[in-house]
């Protein structure tokens, strides 16, 4: 699709995929209306694009909240009157045994990884099929929305859900003939702030009991993995827009994940017990 001059969203562009989402979207020649529960961050990456004299606005947003994410995009429409490429990229992490994890954590991790691509498609897709133009929604899944590894139910159950929206999203847009494009990004571990993201977490969700012995491994092995990872943020964005130009929708850059997720719709369509996901992880 053209991008010159069209108009682009950016969820969690303040750092990680987001913000560079927002520099190969600024490189593309789009105007920007850019979101992040992070004023500081956020504002960082305005003032970084608008130095270069990249027409973009910032609006602080939680966006699993749906009146922020309608406040997003009131302000997109009044400053540039359409939009054309959504991400809905802000996310967090969490991990433990799945029965260990607080109300708390189910809220918070459900709201920062569903909830936001539910608003963001429930409000933002009529936009695009309003005008009419060639758009596109990118959903940023994870390699965990394609397989269920032990010690991540939380994050396994949010990824998943973003996955099968996407999907639903592609059939139906389909469905009515839009020019609207989907795609989903399930990278596995990336240099980012992911591992770090409860610096984030609302204090209305916080957890009133210290972490259990699982939760303080899923975090130690979570920043290992993060910090050890061969693909840059840049090169997942670069990939990305490469599959929006050639109308990709599931976008996998590790692809040694991908024998793994063969192996979870083998064990489907065998009707056999659920392979162990740690023993069959590629090292590298």
């Amino acid at each position: 699709m053209e991008m010159t001059g069209r108009i682009a969203v950016i969820t969690g562009a303040g750092s990680g995929f987001g913000r560079e989402f927002a520099r190969m979207a600024a490189s593309r020649g789009m105007r920007l209306a850019l979101a992040d529960i992070n004023q500081a961050a956020l504002d960082a990456t305005v003032d970084e694009l608008r130095a270069t004299g990249v027409d973009v606005i910032g609006v602080h947003t939680d966006v699993s909240k749906a009146a922020a994410v309608q406040a997003l995009a009131d302000a997109t429409m009044t400053a540039f009157g359409a939009v054309h490429l959504l991400f809905n990229n802000a996310g967090v992490a969490s991990g433990g045994l799945v029965w260990e994890s607080t109300d708390a954590d189910w809220q918070w991790v459900m709201g920062a990884n569903v909830w936001s691509v539910i608003h963001g498609v429930r409000i933002f897709t009529p936009l695009m099929l309003a005008h009419g133009e060639p758009a596109h929604i990118v959903n940023t899944a994870s390699a965990a929305g394609l397989i269920s590894a032990p010690n991540m139910g939380i994050y396994n159950v949010s990824k998943h859900a973003v996955v099968a929206l996407s999907e639903t999203l592609y059939q139906d847009l389909k469905l009515v003939r839009s020019k609207v494009g989907v795609s989903v990004l399930c990278p596995a571990f990336v240099p980012t702030g992911i591992a770090q993201s409860h610096r984030n977490r609302p204090a209305e969700l916080q957890n009133s009991v210290p972490p259990t012995a699982s939760m303080l491994a899923a975090q130690q092995a979570s920043v290992k993995a993060v910090e050890s990872g061969r693909i840059s943020a840049p090169e997942i964005a670069a990939m990305t827009f490469e599959a929006i130009d050639a109308g990709q929708f599931y976008i996998v850059p590790h692809a040694k994940i991908l024998d793994l997720v063969s192996t979870r719709l083998s064990d489907v369509v065998a009707l056999r017990n659920p392979s162990e996901m740690f023993a069959l992880i590629p090292s590298s």
